[in-house]
């Protein structure tokens, strides 16, 4: 299986004007690639498809000043972006869904590079990372780099350059617990357990939301394409960056946790997105991280040898685990419920049984 290792980038002020250079050269490449599949679709109702767009690639190193610096493999590796770009907009308009054409990069809009092959471009030189037309650059190594590196992606993010290695690593399967959860996602609690285990719900963007205000306004009051309005926009994207950061590391070790415990795991099969679309709840929804947290789950799951079930999320706060009965009148200010079967518990813990029972043993494949 593929596993992606994310490492922070330490390079000289030269080296960042090599990686900021090679950064523009494929923004404009992958326009240029959109514009030439664009004109020829709608002039001559041609298609022109990657391979096409490969074969130039000589041919523009070669004419080119600029991308004559850049390796051939970061350039093919931008029209392999843009040929995948499209075919998730195919795959929408199949699908019925808002299909969401392909659209031009602007300078703010295009933060990362590929290369597709270890040894061909890149490759770690001791402690260093050494990269075709950069250099050798300081890298924090945070953590071991596992299995056989395959590709590599440099990625800028709030003024900061990250290498992301894809590397290929052999499943780790955890010796088997024998034991079962269901869990239930909310925004009171940030999880409940079937085991009557209720984790809070820190609410990393609203703690630092009055911070957030301060800076956006600092970026309104800016000129636009002054030096001021750059440095401001940084800041309001490191205070960002700071809380995607802090959520993930809180959904990954919760994840992890989850996983070393029990052997099978179900959930909601939630569709976010369109919860999203609440007039009321949107924020409070994304700022869980329900669907990061189901994601990551499912690839620490799927490399520990874990299973995890999706189950049908209707009515499972509604419903009494023990009898069955549908709390017709309960609102989503009811933290309680009492059945009259004797049921009496806390309404997350409650669907969080109804998940595990909706699961089923059988469905799992266990007698």
């Amino acid at each position: 299986m593929l596993k992606t290792f994310a490492y922070r980038l330490y390079p000289t002020r030269a080296q960042e004007r090599n990686l900021a250079e090679t950064l523009e050269t494929c923004r404009r490449w992958y326009n240029a690639c959109l514009a030439e599949r664009q004109e020829a679709y709608q002039s001559r109702g041609e298609r022109i498809g990657i391979y096409a767009q490969l074969a130039k690639v000589k041919d523009v190193k070669r004419d080119s000043p600029y991308a004559a610096k850049v390796h051939s493999h970061i350039l093919q590796v931008v029209v392999a972006d843009l040929d995948k770009a499209f075919q998730a907009f195919f795959r929408r308009v199949k699908a019925g869904e808002t299909p969401g054409y392909p659209r031009f990069k602007g300078r703010n809009r295009f933060d990362s590079f590929g290369f597709k092959e270890y040894g061909n471009g890149f490759k770690l030189d001791g402690r260093r990372l050494k990269l075709s037309g950069v250099g050798r650059i300081a890298v924090r190594w945070h953590r071991e780099l596992e299995g056989t590196i395959k590709t590599l992606r440099i990625k800028r993010k709030a003024g900061q350059w990250y290498a992301c290695f894809a590397c290929e690593v052999e499943p780790k399967p955890l010796p088997a617990t024998g034991r079962d959860v269901g869990i239930d996602v909310g925004i009171h609690h940030l999880i409940a357990t079937s085991d009557g285990e209720m984790m809070e719900n820190p609410k990393w963007y609203r703690a630092e939301q009055a911070k957030l205000r301060v800076l956006q306004r600092t970026v309104a009051r800016r000129r636009k394409g002054g030096s001021n309005r750059g440095k401001a926009v940084l800041r309001l994207q490191r205070q960002h960056a700071r809380i995607a950061n802090r959520r993930s590391d809180c959904l990954k070790k919760l994840a992890h946790d989850l996983v070393a415990r029990y052997d099978r795991i179900a959930l909601e099969d939630l569709q976010v997105s369109n919860m999203a679309h609440h007039p009321h709840l949107s924020k409070s929804i994304l700022d869980a991280g329900w669907g990061y947290l189901q994601s990551h789950l499912a690839h620490k799951a799927a490399e520990a040898g874990r299973v995890v079930f999706l189950v049908n999320p209707a009515c499972t706060s509604k419903t009494c685990s023990s009898c069955g009965l549908v709390f017709e009148t309960l609102t989503l200010s009811d933290r309680w419920v009492a059945c009259s079967c004797g049921a009496s518990l806390d309404r997350d813990v409650n669907a969080a049984l109804n998940i595990l029972n909706r699961a089923g043993h059988a469905r799992w494949g266990v007698t």
